[in-house]
């Protein structure tokens, strides 16, 4: 007996039947291999249906449960907490937001404007001005003059000083050490050929025929001595090594072989039909669950959906097209000319301190000066006979 469902024979797949009167079919072509099914015994087969039914009387009714726990927790989103936080969102954004864009646009920012433009003004008078005058009249004159001094007073004697003085001395003195380091160089070939005689000649005489001659009769008598213990240990491992191979290794290979591998085995099989049977039920449950669902769907759609969409499409939209073209936009044109009417106020304004300003600074300060391009004549020096021209 088996429960896996067959797939269906596609009748598109199926090999068609040879005419009556046709010539005989050539011999089918081989088949390639194919992975053998598994094997399953009765046993198999009596455990798999009361685990499938234990688990489909188990796994149903959470799967009911489960589902409908998700449509309430959807239609309580949908229904409450989404227009709700819509609500309390649109209630921040004109209780918070409106204000204070409102007083950051009409007062903080114009207010925080004209103290920067007094500010750097202040700071110009203060600080940058006097600074560029004492620059620019008192620091670089003098320092042009003490440089001039010093170039004068160090630069040009110390440059006479090292060019007939310090030059002359250091050749003789360069010439003087070449002279010694030549000498000292013959002395130190005969030094290092006298100490290669006495020490050297005779050290490499006694390592080449005393020394390696001993070392290489040490060195046989070591490696024979190596391979005796080596034999002698290579004995007492194989002796050891069999000993506990029939000791721990055979029966622990006899116990897996014939104790723990079968009942592993069985293990996974009733593991297997556990999990099959599991994943069979909770696909029944929700092929169940699903036609619960669709039904409670259409039966609340007739009872709730379809006469608040009628209601909405023949009561409320009237309703809200007279809402809105009796009320809400003759206020939001009211509101628009309300708000331009402002804005042209306080551009007034605005250039009223503006010029208010300009004049203030020409009263303080006087009319800027003319610039005159590059070629051309002022026009208070400008003769009858003088021609503009500009290059």
């Amino acid at each position: 007996m088996d429960l896996e469902k067959r797939p269906a024979t596609d009748p598109r797949t199926r090999p068609a039947a040879p005419p009556a009167e046709s010539a005989p079919a050539p011999p089918p072509a081989p088949l390639p291999d194919r992975p053998a099914a598994r094997a399953e015994g009765c046993l198999v087969v009596a455990i798999r249906l009361p685990v499938r039914l234990l688990a489909l009387v188990l796994v149903v009714p959470v799967r009911l449960l489960w589902d409908a726990l998700v449509v309430v927790g959807r239609a309580l989103r949908d229904t409450v907490l989404r227009p709700v936080g819509r609500a309390l969102a649109w209630l921040g954004h004109t209780l918070v937001v409106v204000p204070l864009g409102a007083l950051w646009r009409y007062v903080l920012a114009p207010v925080g404007r004209a103290l920067g433009v007094a500010t750097v003004f202040v700071g110009k008078c203060l600080f940058v001005w006097p600074w560029m005058g004492l620059w620019r009249y008192v620091a670089v004159p003098v320092a042009v003059g003490v440089g001039w001094l010093l170039r004068m007073l160090l630069v040009v004697p110390a440059v006479w000083l090292y060019a007939h003085v310090l030059t002359p001395v250091g050749h003789g003195l360069a010439w003087t050490a070449r002279m010694l380091g030549a000498g000292a160089a013959g002395l130190g070939r005969g030094v290092l050929w006298v100490l290669r005689m006495l020490l050297v000649v005779p050290a490499v005489a006694l390592c080449t025929w005393v020394l390696v001659p001993v070392g290489r009769a040490l060195a046989w008598v070591a490696r024979g001595v190596a391979a005796g213990v080596v034999w002698l240990l290579r004995g007492v491992v194989l002796v050891v090594g069999t000993l506990l191979r029939w000791i721990f290794v055979v029966p622990a290979v006899a116990l897996w072989r014939w104790v723990l591998a079968p009942l592993g085995r069985g293990v996974a099989v009733v593991a297997r039909e556990v999990g099959d049977a599991l994943g069979h039920a909770w696909r029944v449950a929700g092929y169940v669950a699903r036609a619960v669902r669709r039904f409670l769907g259409q039966l609340l759609r007739w009872i709730f959906v379809d006469p608040a969409r009628w209601v909405y499409r023949t009561a409320l939209t009237p309703i809200g097209h007279a809402v809105r073209d009796l009320v809400w936009r003759p206020a939001a044109d009211a509101a628009r000319a309300v708000g331009r009417s402002t804005r042209q106020a306080v551009a007034a304004a605005r250039q009223s301190v503006r010029q208010a300003r300009a004049d203030v600074r020409r009263a303080l300060f006087g009319a800027p000066k003319e610039r005159v391009p590059v070629g051309e004549v002022p026009s208070a020096r400008r003769g009858p006979g003088d021609v503009k021209r500009v290059l």
